[in-house]
């Protein structure tokens, strides 16, 4: 809790945290507004990309776009530190460099619990007003997406984190961020055999929050090689306490 009280005496007055993050919740929103305009097979999908249970997996979908910018935001928190030597004050004035680390994940958990609970209130309004079904059961039928997408947010902005400890300076540790992947990794997954590719840090977290009718899809093409979200959960999870401890290490053994 104290460093939570920290981290929000820090951000609470930064308007550049607000910015980006209303950023965040406006486009959000947009998207899954205008998604009912999406064209498959010559016809709009309407109202029906409102209707329970699927909703869940189709919003979580939708939302995995913006983990990116999430992790923009908590690159641009990190690097501010370096830039204004909080850091070093903060280890001057008794923290340890592990509640450092600390004190920034508990912010990304924060970032990932409100981007979570948003996505559920847009759920259940637009769910609301527009499906047919409004049973207690269909609302909370694959309700369980949210959860997967919880872990998805909180392992984009770990990666973000890494590439901030890593680089320190914003513009550069945003590219690198961004470079990893969208180019870096994508790369690489076509270098290695499908037994190994759905086992990368992107296409783990990507796994989580699969695109809805994935299986149709699979029919008309070649099966994809990727984890259903249940098996990708433990993976991520490995990947976040990996990406944590190279964060530790990048602040333990560098100067401030």
């Amino acid at each position: 809790m104290n460093l939570l009280q920290i981290e929000f005496r820090k951000i609470f007055l930064y308007r550049t945290f607000w910015v980006i993050l209303g950023i965040y919740a406006l486009l959000l929103l947009l998207s899954i507004y205008v998604s009912k305009s999406v064209l498959i097979s010559g016809q709009t999908v309407g109202a029906s990309m409102f209707e329970f249970p699927g909703l869940w997996a189709r919003f979580s979908f939708i939302a995995y776009f913006f983990n990116l910018l999430l992790g923009i935001l908590i690159i641009v928190l990190i690097t501010d530190e370096y830039s204004f030597r909080t850091f070093r004050q903060q280890v001057i004035d008794g923290l340890s460099r592990k509640e450092l680390v600390l004190a920034k994940f508990c912010v990304a958990l924060g970032l990932a619990v409100f981007s979570t609970v948003f996505l559920l209130a847009l759920g259940l309004i637009f769910g609301l007003l527009f499906s047919k079904d409004k049973s207690f059961s269909a609302v909370l039928g694959q309700i369980d997406h949210l959860s997967y997408f919880f872990v998805q947010s909180v392992g984009y902005m770990t990666l973000a984190m890494f590439f901030a400890f890593l680089v320190r300076k914003s513009g550069l540790a945003i590219i690198a961020y961004l470079a990893w992947a969208k180019l870096v990794e994508p790369i690489i997954h076509y270098q290695l055999d499908d037994s190994l590719d759905k086992y990368m840090p992107i296409k783990v977290f990507g796994s989580l929050t699969p695109t809805p009718g994935q299986e149709i899809i699979d029919q008309l093409t070649s099966p994809t090689q990727a984890l259903s979200p249940a098996w990708a959960v433990l993976p991520a999870l490995g990947y976040i306490g990996l990406l944590l401890l190279g964060s530790y290490l990048l602040l333990r053994f560098r100067d401030l």
